[in-house]
């Protein structure tokens, strides 16, 4: 023997011979098999060192070219058996796993197998076996198994030799299952027609079976196996020893085999089940869910297994030790057997709710256990049992162990080992009764001192248990608060989005989830963390845990932000299911069902989205019970009070949003309870974020027959936008409050008087004149408002005085209103409320409005002032008065000047855009009321003391020297008839002049169109010296296209796509101009809608705009209604009701613009809602956007305000109360006329990446005149 063969075997026999505990992990690996089953590597990847030269030589399918690559696969060493050492060994586990590295890769590219079927490895084995290419050491008949028990040796491998001889004659033979394809037309990596290709898997009935080698498991059968000599040289107790030896072998086998039932009976089965018995999405999870680990636990059984066979091959027949195998093993079984044990307990329930669930997984199941039971000697068992298996296993050990223990004499230096190994094994009991309690997750009675052995537990002082008992406490109660916000998931919110037909419609389903449930997920992100960390602390340090307060620490930092999101939003929350409730019986009848979940424990939704609230406070009182039993040299008694500390803060910092959320809900449920008038809705926009509640009270009001004719005890409301008055009604005990006036919009609201002295109430007192109900109600809505009158008010009451503050709505319906107060303390809080919210609301509507005010002109236009009498300077002083402005329109010149025309009583002036020093008058006409620009055709309308002219631009505003030849006389279009108005539009691509001249009761159209021939043409000379009065010697610039009447007054005509719009005393007129036919919208001979048609009778209709391809927008002077396409209205909320009297509306979508002589009312298209007020004086719109393109008027409001057309497309004119200075310095005399545009804000937040060097611009392409530059500095973004 060789020096390194006989220092293996000395080393070997050394380590075999010590008497202390020995590090028998290295033995185990020594042991363990070549290639772990559930570690599955990739066949490519395995045995590098193999070339790709080398393979294109070799035939797996033949033994002699497997023997050759063999002999050097083979790992070798010392292996004993029967107390014999023999060197360059190897075992049945080693031939077979070096025969799988070298044919796994065939198996897989050309025989479709699987890594991990050893079976055709084991038959080459037993193939080359049987020619004697190697040989059993002890030359046994056994057949050779893929395991460890038996010791082989290659027969010409000598010892001593520097490398093995070569051998004569080869093993030979054909490996069946290896051949390749017979078909030529067989392709690599395709199979091909044949039934028998390879390629489409090898035939398993041609592979061994595999089979468990099994040892004796009862005395007598041990004692047969034993030579009687033997039997005879042993003492009663050794036999005892050896024959429970056996019996622990052979229930390890027992487990074994059961553990492979469970992997190939259900686990592999439950995966190849077609169809399948649960969703394949579901699958992974739930076989993970099940039998968690339950692999491992196999691996770790037969690395076990192996080693006790090792042991029993080495020292047979009589096994001298096996302590130290089960106290190495114990370490291992640590690392596995707890988590498995504490996760049992949910494998069970996620079972047992499947087979509750699912007949299908039912019947897999018993189909499964039919089959398990038909194998011969197999007892029916079902899967519950096979789970349960490991549980009992890992008991019977310390049992089995304590057997062998008393067999063993006190001077067997395995006694040592064996109650090392039996206590180890018993502390895992503990450690998975501590895992069962953390999978647990809260649920069950479990305490501390449960968990904790009775001999440990006396040796802990009474104080530091209390403070143990404490910090299980709160890790317990940390676990049931992951659990609930846990099951807010699993009971709620996933069953509202699965549920089929839906518990809450879809199209709000979303939003409900985020205002009920918000941001818990990330709660339950930073609390499942803490618990994880708790459970670390716990397995490192249970059952005496020195402290928690840093994880406590770093989670209260980290969740600070979360729940100051979370905490408020519990008042919405809180209402959101209050509200669904209310008037969702599916989603009630849902919320009764999740009561009843067992996870539930009879808690409705609110307990649970409420439980982040109270968990806060239940920290502090967990930390100062912990803080009482910690002593002042431990670290916890300065950190917790600083844990404390954060706590508490978070707490504090959360109130202001626990009261604006309240307030939040209170003004929600006021919006929800307010009862409108019929047929009058305001869409007050209280639903809206930024919307907020400034205060609410009582308040009297005297009606107007005085103080005999009794009071009205009015509950008034001031939000940041109205001020609403109601009357509080409660029925069926939900208070309604039904509104007395229109609600009155701040922009509009003035403060008159606050001073007038207190009066005394007449004898109509207001309790005599209520009923019971009322009184009630008014009693609520009181005590509902936090800022109701205080006591005072009842003192004040009970005096019958009562404090008067009167207030202004500038409006249509407005005027003064006189309110009374019940104590001057309540009418001061009115005073300092009302200015708050009016402070408030200016400084916000000048941050948010919708249209900027820039000037055009504010000194060139002037009237008289009401103090200017005939004989006054300002007549002979050269001060030339204008009249008042009544229209304009932008253009471009040809150069590309950006000019105004502005018409007034006096003519027509013409100057660049806001430069109003450039106006000079251009036509000398009097009571100019309309202009227009024809653009492509180079012409000027202006209606004129109802006549209409039409004068050449370049006549007007020379832009070349050519423009001396430009006709300077205008053609007048409407002969000797008076015009009342006119409209230019295109239709069906053609410009056309509508204008139109009374006759009699009828309004008669005359339909003219431009002929930029006869427009360019140069003129003629006249025929004689005196032309015929009246008479052109040019050419006509327009020709007739058609005429209509319409036997009714007409106010004005606008184009739609296909048609014209005419605006009547009978409403809107839609005319098809080629046929001539009308349609009167909107629809009134629905009865329903009788309220709407008295109304649209008695109002001025002044202009229609498409909302949408199906719906239009049609605005009278007091209000609108929206109509589909046939004229029939389409909302169900009736009229949307201007605040003041519109004397014109112009469009700038999104947006209408509606003008009161008071103020300019901007309100949002699609919904109506006020947006915005721009005060003045005499205001009034001299230009709607309407021109060549006058279909801007009626085209589609598309798109919202972040994409709106940013050039102005509205002027107005209103007077200036100020007095105006001229440029040297004097005052002008008489009331300056302000002229301006409109001009949208730039939206906040731009779309799209402003940075990108792709994006194109933001402002869409418009029609509109270009700035004329300035003659100031200007920073706007127009210039």
């Amino acid at each position: 023997m060789n020096s390194t063969s006989t220092a293996a075997s000395r080393a070997y026999s050394d380590d075999r011979n010590q008497t202390g505990p020995s590090n028998i992990l290295e033995r185990i690996r020594d042991f363990s098999p070549a290639r772990d089953p559930l570690d599955r590597p990739d066949p490519l990847l395995e045995d590098e060192e193999w070339s790709e030269d080398e393979e294109m030589f070799i035939n797996f399918s033949l033994l002699s070219n497997l023997a050759v690559l063999l002999r050097d696969k083979v790992p070798r060493g010392t292996h004993v058996k029967g107390s014999i050492p023999y060197p360059r060994a190897f075992t049945g586990r080693d031939i077979v796993s070096a025969i799988q590295g070298q044919i796994q890769r065939e198996l897989v590219q050309n025989h479709a197998g699987s890594t991990n079927d050893r079976r055709a490895a084991l038959q080459v084995a037993r193939s080359l076996q049987s020619q004697l290419f190697f040989y059993e050491v002890e030359w046994g008949s056994r057949e050779l198994q893929d395991g460890v028990e038996d010791v082989y040796m290659f027969l010409d491998d000598e010892e001593g030799a520097s490398s093995a001889p070569e051998r004569e004659e080869l093993p030979t033979g054909v490996v069946t299952v290896l051949t390749s394809c017979y078909s030529p037309m067989c392709d690599e990596g395709i199979p091909c027609y044949s039934s028998r290709c390879p390629r489409k898997g090898y035939d398993s009935t041609l592979l061994p079976q595999v089979t468990t080698t099994s040892t004796s498991s009862g005395r007598e059968e041990w004692v047969q196996t034993v030579p009687a000599h033997i039997i005879e040289s042993l003492d009663e107790m050794e036999i005892s020893r050896q024959t429970i030896i056996h019996k622990i072998i052979s229930k390890e086998e027992q487990y074994i085999q059961d553990l492979d039932i469970v992997d190939t009976v259900f686990i592999k089965a439950l995966r190849m089940e077609n169809p399948p018995v649960l969703p394949r999405g579901e699958l992974d999870e739930f076989i993970e869910e099940v039998f968690y680990n339950i692999l491992d636990l196999r691996e770790c059984n037969k690395r076990l297994l192996e080693v006790l066979y090792v042991r029993q091959r080495e020292e047979s027949p009589v096994i001298k030790r096996i302590g130290d195998i089960f106290l190495d093993v114990a370490t291992e079984f640590r690392l596995a057997y707890p988590d498995y044990i504490g996760h049992h307990p949910i494998a069970e329930k996620r079972m047992r709710d499947e087979l509750d669930n699912n007949p299908k997984f039912r019947l897999f199941i018993e189909k499964c256990s039919r089959k398990q039971s038909a194998r011969p000697g197999e007892r029916r068992l079902d899967l519950k049992h096979f789970l349960n298996r490991p549980v009992e296993h890992l008991q019977k050990y310390p049992v089995l162990l304590d057997a062998v223990i008393s067999e063993t004499t006190r001077k067997n230096p395995d006694r040592e080992f064996l109650l090392e190994a039996s206590t180890s094994i018993s502390n895992l009991q503990n450690i998975a009764q501590l895992r069962t309690f953390q999978s647990a997750m809260g649920k069950g009675s479990t305490t501390w001192h449960s968990l904790v052995p009775s001999n440990e537990l006396r040796s802990i002082s009474s104080g530091e248990q209390t403070r143990q008992s404490v910090i299980f406490e709160l890790i317990k109660g940390e676990m049931e608060y992951v659990k609930d916000l846990e099951n807010i998931e699993n009971m709620y919110i996933r069953p509202l989005r699965e549920a089929e037909p839906p518990i809450v419609p879809r199209d709000r389903l979303p939003q409900f989830i985020y205002d009920v449930f918000h941001n818990y997920n990330d709660l339950y992100s930073y609390h499942l963390r803490l618990v994880e960390k708790f459970h670390e602390i716990q397995r490192e340090e249970h059952p005496r845990i020195r402290s928690i307060t840093a994880p406590i620490f770093d989670a209260a930092l980290n969740f600070r932000e979360a729940y100051m999101e979370y905490i408020p939003n519990y008042p919405i929350a809180e209402y959101r299911i209050d509200d669904e409730k209310a008037k969702n019986p599916v989603f009630r009848a849902f919320l009764d069902e999740c009561n009843r979940h067992p996870d539930a424990r009879r808690l409705d939704m609110k307990n649970f989205i409420n439980r982040p609230i109270p968990r806060l406070l239940r920290y502090e009182l967990l930390l100062k019970s912990i803080l009482e039993q910690t002593h002042t040299t431990h670290e916890d008694s300065s950190s917790i009070p600083q844990v404390i500390e954060v706590i508490k803060a978070l707490g504090k910092d959360t109130e202001p949003g626990v009261a604006s959320a309240k307030q939040k809900v209170e003004l929600w449920k006021y919006n929800s309870n307010l009862v409108f008038r019929t047929g009058e809705t305001i869409d007050m926009d209280l639903l809206n974020e930024q919307r907020s509640l400034i205060h609410t009270g009582k308040l009297l009001r005297q009606p107007e027959g005085g103080l005999n004719s009794g009071w009205s005890e009015l509950f008034v409301m001031l939000f940041d936008n109205y001020l609403v008055l109601t009357k509080a009604k409660e029925k069926d005990g939900v208070i309604k409050y039904h509104v007395t006036r229109r609600p009155i919009p701040l922009d509009l609201l003035s403060l008159v008087n606050f001073t007038d002295p207190s009066v005394q109430r007449g004898a109509g007192m207001l309790r005599n004149l209520r009923t019971g109900s009322e009184r009630a109600a008014d009693t609520v809505s009181i005590a509902a408002s936090s800022r109701s009158a205080p006591v005072s008010s009842r003192n004040a009451e009970d005096s019958r005085s009562v404090y008067p503050f009167t207030i202004h709505h500038t409006g249509r319906l407005g005027g003064r209103c006189v309110l009374y107060a019940e104590s001057a303390t309540a009418r001061q809080e009115w005073k300092q409320k009302l200015d708050e919210a009016l402070g408030l609301r200016k400084v916000v509507q000048e941050s948010n409005k919708v249209f900027e005010i820039e000037t055009l002109s504010i000194d060139t236009f002037l009237i008289p002032s009401m103090s200017t009498a005939p004989n006054s300077p300002a007549w002979s002083d050269g001060t030339m008065f204008t009249g008042k402005v009544t229209c304009s329109v932008p253009f471009n010149t040809p150069d590309g000047r950006g000019l105004v025309a502005i018409g007034c009583a006096e003519g027509v002036w013409i100057g660049f855009r806001h430069d109003s020093r450039s106006m000079r008058r251009v036509l000398h006409l009097k009571m100019v009321t309309q202009c227009a620009i024809l653009e492509d055709f180079g012409l000027f309308l202006v209606l004129a003391d109802k006549a209409l002219f039409a004068y050449h631009i370049e006549a007007l505003v020379p832009t070349n020297p050519n423009s001396v030849n430009t006709p300077q006389t205008p053609q007048k279009l409407n002969g000797s008839k008076d015009v009342q108005f006119f409209s230019v539009g295109t239709f069906h691509g053609r410009t056309l002049l509508v204008y139109m001249r009374k006759r009699g009761t009828d309004s008669v159209f005359r339909v003219v169109e431009p002929v930029i021939d006869k427009i360019n043409e140069k003129p003629k000379a006249s025929g004689g010296l005196f032309p015929k009065f009246g008479r052109s010697s040019k050419a006509e610039w327009f020709r007739d296209y058609r005429e209509f009447f319409l036997p009714c007054d007409a106010y004005d005509l606008v184009f739609l796509k296909a048609k014209i719009a005419i605006l009547c005393t009978k409403g809107f007129e839609i005319m098809d101009m080629a046929e001539l036919s009308t349609v009167t919208i909107p629809q009134r001979d629905d009865a329903r809608l009788a309220y709407i048609a008295k109304r649209c009778e008695t109002a001025r209709p002044l202009s229609m705009f498409r909302h949408t391809d199906d719906e239009f927008l049609l605005c009278y002077d007091e209000f609108g209604i929206f109509v589909n396409k046939h004229g029939t209205p389409s909302r169900s909320f009736g009229t949307i009701e201007w605040e003041g009297t519109a004397e014109r509306v112009a469009l700038h979508a999104p947006y209408i613009l509606l003008f009161d002589p008071r103020f300019i009312e901007v309100r949002h298209l699609d919904t109506g809602r006020l947006a915005q007020i721009i005060p003045g004086k005499d205001v009034r719109c001299i230009w709607d956007g309407r021109g060549v393109d006058s279909s801007l008027a009626v085209t589609p409001a598309e798109g919202s305000e972040e994409n709106m057309v940013q050039e102005p497309r509205v002027h107005a004119v209103m007077s200036i109360t100020e007095p105006v200075t001229q440029p040297n310095g004097r005052p002008l005399r008489g009331t300056a006329q302000h002229v301006f545009e409109l001009v949208p804000t730039i939206p906040l937040y731009l779309p799209g990446s402003l940075a990108s060097p792709t994006t194109g611009t933001y402002f869409p392409r418009t029609f509109s005149p270009p700035r004329s530059p300035s003659l100031r500095p200007t920073t706007s973004y127009r210039s």
